[in-house]
Parts: C-alpha cells; sequence; structure tokens
C-alpha cells in the first residue's frame, strides 16, 4: 500500500465516522427534542455528505472504472461494493434534503423523502453483501489490510438496521403516521453506530509507518 493510499483510506475512514456520528446524534429523540427539527434534519443532511464523501473516495481507492475483463473475484465485488454504496450515499443525500425541506416548507408533501430513503438502504444491503464477497479472499483485493471482516460484518449490521430504519420511517397514506417511530429512530441510531465502530476500527488496521504526520 501506497503512502497516498493510506491518506486516502484515513480520510475515507474519517469521513464515515464522522457522517455516523451525525446520523446516531440525529436519531437520539432527546436531541431532536433539544434543537427541533429543523436542526435535526440539517444534522442528518450533513451526515449524509460526510458518508457521500467517503464513499467517492472509497470508490476511487477501487479503480473508479467498473474492473477489467480478467480481474479477480474478490477486486470485482469491491468495486461493486464500493459503486453501489457511493449510489447509496447519493439517495441518502436526496432522502435528507427532501425531509429538511419538507419541515421548512409546510407546503411540501410529507413522506416525499421515503423512497430515495429506501432506496439508499437497499443499495447499502446490496453493498454490503458485495463486501463481503470480496472479504472472503482479502490476498486478491487491491491491498489486503483494506477489507477486514470484523469491519464488513459490522457494515452489514449497520445496512441491516437502516432498512429497518427506512421500513418503520414509511408514512401510512391514511393516517399519515409513520410504520413505526420507534424503528425509524432506533434503526438509524444502532445503524449508525454500527458504521462508526467499523469506521474506527478500519482506521487502526491502516497501517501509519508511511503515513504524514497530518494524516495520523
Amino acid at each position: 500500500m501506497t503512502a497516498d493510499s493510506r491518506v486516502r483510506l484515513r480520510r475515507e475512514a474519517w469521513g464515515f465516522a464522522i457522517g455516523s456520528v451525525f446520523f446516531t446524534v440525529g436519531a437520539v429523540p432527546f436531541y431532536a427534542e433539544a434543537v427541533g427539527p429543523v436542526l435535526t434534519n440539517v444534522t442528518f443532511f450533513i451526515g449524509a455528505i460526510f458518508f457521500t464523501l467517503a464513499a467517492f473516495i472509497q470508490l476511487a481507492l477501487s479503480g473508479r472504472r467498473p474492473p477489467r475483463r480478467g480481474s479477480n473475484r474478490p477486486d470485482r465485488a469491491d468495486w461493486w461494493a464500493s459503486a453501489v454504496q457511493f449510489g447509496g450515499t447519493l439517495f441518502f443525500n436526496l432522502s435528507t434534503t427532501t425531509a429538511l425541506i419538507t419541515v421548512i416548507n409546510d407546503d411540501a408533501l410529507v413522506g416525499t423523502g421515503w423512497v430515495p430513503d429506501a432506496l439508499g438502504s437497499i443499495c447499502f444491503l446490496v453493498a454490503s453483501a458485495f463486501a463481503v464477497v470480496a472479504t472472503t479472499d482479502r490476498e486478491g483485493l487491491w491491498d489486503p489490510k483494506a477489507r477486514s471482516w470484523r469491519c464488513t460484518w459490522l457494515n452489514m449490521a449497520g445496512s441491516v438496521f437502516f432498512g429497518l430504519s427506512a421500513v418503520g420511517a414509511f408514512v401510512i397514506p391514511a393516517t399519515s403516521d409513520l410504520v413505526s417511530l420507534l424503528w425509524a429512530n432506533l434503526g438509524t441510531f444502532l445503524g449508525g453506530l454500527c458504521f462508526l465502530v467499523a469506521a474506527l476500527l478500519s482506521r487502526r488496521d491502516i497501517p501509519v509507518d508511511a503515513a504524514p504526520a497530518a494524516a495520523v
């Protein structure tokens, strides 16, 4: 692994960690009650931006373009995991933006941000499945230390919790109530925690001997 790759991996890890903190904090009811709905949705909006920046770095490290014919199975799976996850973060950007506009504008349609939220959760689940495949043969990856089992399964757990959150956040048309406010918040909170721990653990796994001091 080159020094430049180490720096970008650390930035990727910090991006996911910071984004996870925003999502985790935003899902805490006490925080939402204290700051109000606008700042709560701003919190999710900022978190989604950090997720997207981190996902873009991950995709760049994986090659940005689809692997060519003849590339090995783990590299192909790793690229697809990165590409699908990046797409998922864009859906979360859309859903958090829509939710923020809905809170600010009383004339906006309630629940219009649910579809991209659901699609983002599906993308995260699919990306996690590709990551599991990629991790089955770490030695075949562009760098074996870039992925680890504990981080892969923590991200899978986080994706499952985000999926449960999306289901809980669905607005029932007849009543305008959520399917489950508990799971809308709890799924986001637990998912954010899983992503946070995975990001911090992955940062610990990155060698520091050749990394510039500012990136450590």
